[in-house]
């Protein structure tokens, strides 16, 4: 299950809808092992496209870097999807090399008017692909 703030789940939806109609990505960075998201970096999707997302590769580095110098992790990783449901894509699981991370999907496809906003988690490991339940608090 992710438990997660109701500061952090706002910020990755109004991230979402503001990058609207293209996909928006971010990760949350929590102390390592701690399965505990809590700090938020708003990544730029180096390609503004409305069916794909790639971190910028210079911005995606140094967010390792100091994410390693913290002892933290990417406890949550996020994007959206602008036209379909919040389920991971096959270019989503091959990109999943996070076994530790909340793969988290918002679905802003209502934002058009396609079909119901959606906030979902999932865990990737090895290809396999299971959803978790998502629990919003004010606080840990």
């Amino acid at each position: 299950m992710l438990t997660i703030t109701q500061d952090l789940h706002d910020r990755i939806v109004a991230h979402a809808r503001e990058d609207h109609p293209d996909e928006a990505c971010g990760i949350i960075a929590g102390p390592e092992g701690s399965d505990r998201p809590e700090r938020y970096v708003r990544m730029l999707n180096a390609e503004r496209s409305p069916t794909f997302y790639k971190f910028d590769a210079d911005e995606h580095k140094k967010l390792y870097d100091r994410m390693w110098d913290a002892d933290e992790e990417a406890v949550v990783v996020y994007h959206s999807h602008t036209a379909t449901e919040a389920y991971p894509s096959r270019t989503d699981i091959s990109y999943a090399n996070e076994p530790q991370a909340h793969y988290v999907i918002v679905s802003t496809a209502d934002t058009d008017g396609f079909g119901d906003f959606q906030f979902r988690s999932f865990r990737i490991r090895a290809g396999e692909v299971e959803e978790e339940e998502v629990k919003v608090v004010e606080a840990y």
